[in-house]
């Protein structure tokens, strides 16, 4: 099914868009020069500000610097590092240096940095500390492409690791010699070449270097803003990795567009940044809204009596209110009335926790829970789900701020054709779409067809409307030994929106005779749950393996069982004594669980459920 028919205005944005990421940042500062571009915290916490015109000379700085070093085009140039201010620039710079970007999660331990470091044959490689530097000095003999490290925290050694001041102190140089070298590298910059080189995390298996172009960025960002929801007066929270690819069309659409975006990738600081920035958007994962829903939720139980009451009546009026204004239907006057109340008592308070500007939230990297999605909507707050892999440059769908449907990912972007093949996977064609697997022929050839068509490995519906539902991952379903089908992410999600404590749920049941499950705790939820308790101090372990929470538990999963199918329901489970960690391998830095390795790990306690 083609996308929807775009209007002469989207066509116009799409068609015209830059030749490169680097034409398109140096396109940016010279029609918003002293705008602002960028904000960041400083190592006091103060926000400071960034004009476009500012981050382009930075920016040719260190992209002159790099063409010192004798970084040709196409070449990669790795980035370890979280997100921050210097990580843009450093994205940037590679591209306006015509090379293209290698992305290394700073969680990735040695051996996968090394990993990946030499399958790109990255030559250089921002670092941003000491940590990350220690791996990459462990494995320095595994790396003999890489000539140079470039530090954004801490001190060079005058041999192989440079700072980041030092590169641009080289860049400044080399330009005083040679004015129009980074202006001609943009210019012969093709929108066919490589411009990132992204590793999936993978749910199973070494990660595989998706190769991205050019173009394929530039049509996300001209497709992103074609969408007319974003403008020039926005401001974008952005803590999301950039070293997925998620950040990357967030970037691409900041540079389309012209908004500013705040950047702080520290995940602990994202509730004090929303604060203080107070902006008008944010993409984020759904774990976010998942934790954010289970702390309020889990606040008010803790508070109980009158408060709690209102609370649950405000929720009530919510979710009727957002069901009859989604339908297009007219509001009865008294509902109008019992929701301007519960607005003023209750969902206010839930905005101001996102800073009280917020327009819309987009959500994507994996499955939101469309109760948690409807219980925010009934509140106020737009969480508009998207939908699109690595493998696609990230966006694919989206659904619009005036055309949403919760529960689904929205309508394919301008220029993205989607089609059901007969087994239910979604195949996709656009510009978005990968130039293959970096040194992986035959996985290239198994993910894409000839016509360009990609095999996303996900199963979905398209309804009449042309909105798409993502029911579950392909290798993810399972047939249980009675012969029926379960999607274990639906239940997975069902679980999360009914129990404000949950981390994680994995479900379990191939050839089973019936489906189990592994639950982990929010370590933040179970510590304010053990203080109303009782059990204040106690350890995480010793909190959910003690009477009270298995019955708390016990509870919820039987409220997750009625909202389910007979075949579907959980007949056993346990509460792991941890949460899924990044570290411990079972869930990836985009925080998908990698649910073999978890079912490998836990083998003995899924066994003892069917003994």
């Amino acid at each position: 099914m083609p996308a929807p028919t775009p209007t002469p205005e989207q066509l116009e944005i799409i068609n015209n868009r830059a030749r490169s990421v680097g034409e398109m940042f140096f396109d940016r500062v010279a029609k918003s020069g002293g705008g602002e571009a960028f904000r960041y915290p400083d190592d006091q916490e103060n926000w400071q500000s960034i004009t476009w015109s500012e981050a382009g000379e930075h920016v040719s700085k260190l992209a002159a610097g790099l063409i010192a070093l004798g970084i040709e085009r196409e070449q990669r140039v790795a980035i370890a590092a979280g997100t921050r201010y210097e990580w843009i620039l450093a994205d940037l710079a590679v591209n306006s240096a015509g090379a293209a970007t290698t992305t290394v999660y700073p969680t990735s331990v040695a051996d996968d940095v090394a990993y990946i470091l030499a399958d790109s044959d990255s030559r250089v490689v921002f670092a941003e500390d000491d940590e990350q530097l220690a791996k990459l000095r462990e494995k320095r003999s595994e790396l003999p492409s890489v000539e140079k490290v470039v530090l954004f925290d801490g001190e060079g050694d005058d041999d192989w690791v440079i700072t980041f001041a030092e590169l641009e102190t080289m860049g400044q140089s080399y330009l005083e010699e040679n004015p129009e070298a980074v202006r001609e590298r943009v210019a012969a910059t093709e929108p066919d070449d490589l411009a990132t080189l992204i590793y999936t995390s993978g749910t199973t298996g070494r990660p595989k270097g998706v190769r991205l172009s050019h173009d394929g960025w530039t049509y996300e960002g001209a497709a992103v803003a074609a969408g007319g929801f974003l403008t020039v007066d926005d401001l974008e929270f952005r803590w999301l990795p950039m070293a997925h690819s998620f950040g990357k069309v967030l970037l691409t659409t900041q540079l389309q567009v012209g908004f500013p975006a705040a950047i702080d990738g520290r995940v602990p600081k994202i509730v004090d940044n929303l604060a203080v920035v107070q902006p008008t958007f944010m993409g984020a994962a759904p774990r976010i809204f998942e934790k954010a829903y289970g702390r309020i939720v889990g606040m008010m139980e803790e508070e109980g009596g009158a408060k709690l009451k209102i609370f649950r009546w405000a929720e009530k009026v919510g979710l009727e209110h957002s069901r009859l204004e989604r339908a297009g239907k007219s509001i009865p006057a008294g509902l109008k009335i019992k929701y301007g109340i519960a607005d003023k008592l209750v969902f206010t308070k839930i905005r101001a926790r996102f800073g009280g500007r917020v327009r819309f939230f987009i959500s994507g990297a994996a499955a939101l829970s469309s109760d948690i999605a409807e219980w925010f909507h009934a509140a106020g707050v737009l969480i508009l789900e998207g939908y699109g892999l690595t493998e696609t440059s990230a966006g694919s769908f989206v659904n619009h701020p005036d055309d949403f449907k919760i529960g689904s990912v929205g309508l394919p972007m301008p220029g993205t054709e989607v089609k059901i093949a007969e087994d239910g996977e979604v195949l996709i064609k656009g510009p978005g779409v990968m130039h293959g697997y970096h040194n992986l022929e035959a996985e290239s050839a198994s993910s894409l067809t000839g016509d360009g068509w990609l095999a996303t490995g996900d199963i979905g519906e398209l309804d009449a409307d042309g909105f798409l539902r993502i029911t579950d991952r392909k290798k993810d379903l399972f047939k249980t030994s009675g012969g029926k089908y379960v999607a274990p992410s639906h239940i997975e999600g069902a679980f999360k929106a009914v129990c404000p404590l949950a981390s994680q749920m994995v479900v379990h049941g191939n050839e089973r005779n019936f489906c189990s499950a592994l639950i982990t705790l929010d370590p933040d939820a179970v510590e304010a749950w053990a203080q109303q308790h009782g059990m204040a101090g106690a350890s995480y372990s010793e909190v959910v393996s003690s009477d009270a929470m298995q019955s708390e538990m016990e509870g919820y999963v039987k409220e997750l069982n009625s909202k389910l199918n007979q075949w579907e329901t959980i007949k056993k489970w346990a509460i792991l004594d941890h949460d899924l960690s990044i570290e411990s391998g079972e869930i990836t830095p985009s925080l998908k669980v990698k649910r073999r390795v978890v079912e490998d790990n836990y083998k003995d306690i899924l066994d003892g459920f069917y003994a």
